[in-house]
């Protein structure tokens, strides 16, 4: 009961609230559970790194991690002013997301290029975030550069059950250029399971090949998981570095464009119109939007008709969280997202990308 009402207190919206509708019925309350997506661009501390392994239960140094140009020494010259800049700046940001609609944020924030444990550790114990509680889901990964993917959740509203880090899988076993893996938790939201994956796919200067194998290996994930249950519920979030009509994801995801194509266990992605209809993107490259960051998931979140309340966790609506605050007000990149550095240059901005966020609903009796 204390979680049940934690929720209830900060997220019910009913008719008399005059915030949003979902009902007539007084006795009914919803309760709204936004899930959110950010790449924090380069959350770096200052202290050089290594890739660690476990080999008959020895720990043992695999790689220097290239983090070089994140030290005091190095191009960026990253030090503890700028790091601790970023952390504020990130940590007010993941604070403001959802508010409007959900008093105490988002259940789980999926992330992408942190470094390591350290700098989300500091990044929950900001004093924007602090009282929110989050946990953090991490695995340090093989990424040579050095960036992981990771969750933060609210306990409150997702009750943590296990995770695990599937690597990324180069055709042929090839190592050469190991790249982030993908992050499975499996929890629960309002008493019913989800399955969460957070990805970070090859960058695009490598070609598209890379990413449309990521889509493969994730749809294998998905694909197991209704294996184990065919009523699995999934929720896959990330930066793709693809948009939703590209290869990667409308084919080899198999993440489809309209809600009417969609069975229980097809994916749904929702950015599609976002992005080609009305013009709306998460990053800036050569003056055009590209929407990299999205959260797709499975149709058995979707109302089957338009009747349908939200007896279950259910979709309501989705945003890019484009507030004034993350974009440049001046100069020739005015409109683009206020980045950290850009050109050799401190900004102390946010990210070159924008959060993403989906709010599902449902009915409390």
């Amino acid at each position: 009961m204390k979680n049940l009402r934690f929720l209830l207190i900060g997220a019910v919206i009913t008719a008399g609230a005059g915030l949003l509708s979902f009902t007539n019925k007084p006795e009914a309350r919803q309760v709204v559970v936004p899930i959110a997506f950010y790449n924090l661009e380069n959350l770096f501390d200052t202290i050089h790194d290594v890739i660690m392994d476990t080999i008959d239960g020895v720990p043992v140094k695999v790689a220097d991690k290239n983090d070089y140009e994140y030290l005091p020494d190095g191009t960026n010259q990253w030090n503890s002013f700028k790091y601790w800049s970023k952390q504020k700046n990130m940590s007010f940001a993941l604070s403001q997301l959802a508010i409007d609609v959900q008093p105490n944020g988002p259940a789980i924030i999926g992330l992408s290029e942190i470094e390591n444990r350290r700098v989300l550790e500091d990044l929950v114990n900001q004093p924007d975030l602090k009282e929110r509680g989050y946990k953090i889901i991490h695995e340090e990964g093989a990424d040579r550069r050095g960036v992981d993917c990771a969750f933060l959740y609210n306990p409150r509203m997702f009750k943590y059950d296990h995770h695990k880090l599937i690597p990324y899988i180069y055709p042929d076993n090839d190592t050469t250029h190991a790249t982030r893996g993908f992050l499975v938790a499996t929890g629960k939201i309002l008493k019913e399971e989800v399955n969460v994956i957070v990805n970070h796919w090859p960058s695009r200067f490598s070609v598209s090949f890379f990413r449309e194998h990521a889509a493969m290996q994730v749809r294998a994930i998905v694909d197991s998981l209704y294996r184990q249950n065919p009523e699995a519920r999934i929720i896959i979030m990330g930066d793709m570095n693809d948009d939703p009509d590209n290869k990667s994801m409308a084919e080899a995801l198999g993440a489809k464009r309209s809600q009417d194509d969609c069975g229980p266990q097809d994916l749904w992605n929702p950015w599609w119109d976002h992005l080609r209809k009305r013009g709306v993107g998460t990053l800036k490259y050569d003056g055009a939007w590209n929407l990299f960051d999205q959260i797709v998931f499975s149709g058995n979140f979707l109302k089957k008709n338009k009747t349908d309340g939200y007896k279950t966790l259910t979709y309501f609506k989705h945003e890019v969280f484009n507030r004034d605050f993350l974009f440049q007000q001046e100069g020739a990149y005015k409109g683009n997202p206020l980045r950290t550095q850009a050109g050799g240059t401190w900004l102390n901005g946010y990210s070159d990308h924008l959060p993403t966020i989906v709010y599902f609903a449902k009915e409390i009796e």
